[in-house]
């Protein structure tokens, strides 16, 4: 099979306009976007539905990552740039969808955590293994999940630019990361003011966004 650059592209941004989390949510009568923190994520799945659905929508959205990188990409027929030029756009289209899901009409999607988790576990597999490590340890340090994914976001960027120095893999990196970060202003705004939800917290003061 072989695909024009813009079907690839157009691929890409659909399967990552997926709403995994959406449709969890209404299959359980839930319409998660007027719940807890009204993001269409894995954790508000997690605080709303429960960890089984929490993890089935993180590995669902994960995927939405991994599959454009390597399933889609290799089979673009376009002799402009390279195979790896390909899997980096068709990852960040991926994201994109995610982030802003033509299916919602563009509006109510995650933060982009879970699919980024999976274009570089599909890019780059060490990098993206040092930045799940670091949310691991941030989340499970201060039971913040906003916070673990904004210094996840940061350890990749680091460590994409320590082992892959002024290569586009790096700057594409970096560029995810600093999205992911602004992705969640809002979060930062609440860890500056004290006010961000932690993992088992039940105050209706701590509403996330994460």
């Amino acid at each position: 099979m072989s695909l024009p650059a813009w079907a690839v592209l157009l691929l890409a941004y659909l399967l990552g306009s997926f709403p995994t989390a959406h449709l969890v949510g209404k299959a359980n009568g839930v319409d998660l976007r007027t719940v807890g923190s009204g993001n269409l994520g894995a954790t508000n799945v997690f605080r709303t539905l429960g960890w089984k659905w929490g993890l089935a929508v993180y590995v669902a959205d994960f995927l939405k990552g991994v599959i454009p990188v390597i399933w889609l990409a290799p089979h673009t027929r376009s002799g402009v740039v390279g195979p790896d030029a390909w899997a980096m756009a068709a990852g960040i289209t991926a994201i994109a969808g995610h982030v802003r899901p033509v299916f919602l009409l563009g509006k109510g999607g995650g933060k982009g955590v879970a699919t980024a988790s999976g274009v570089f576990a599909a890019l780059a597999p060490i990098p993206a293994a040092c930045a799940i490590g670091a949310f691991a340890v941030t989340v499970a340090l201060t039971r913040y999940v906003s916070l673990g994914s904004i210094v996840g976001a940061g350890a990749l960027a680091l460590v994409l630019q320590v082992t892959a120095f002024n290569t586009p893999m790096a700057w594409v990196g970096t560029a995810v990361s600093l999205f992911v970060v602004f992705t969640h202003r809002d979060n930062i705004r609440r860890l500056l003011r004290g006010e961000e939800r932690r993992i088992g917290a039940s105050s209706a003061k701590e509403a996330s966004a994460s």
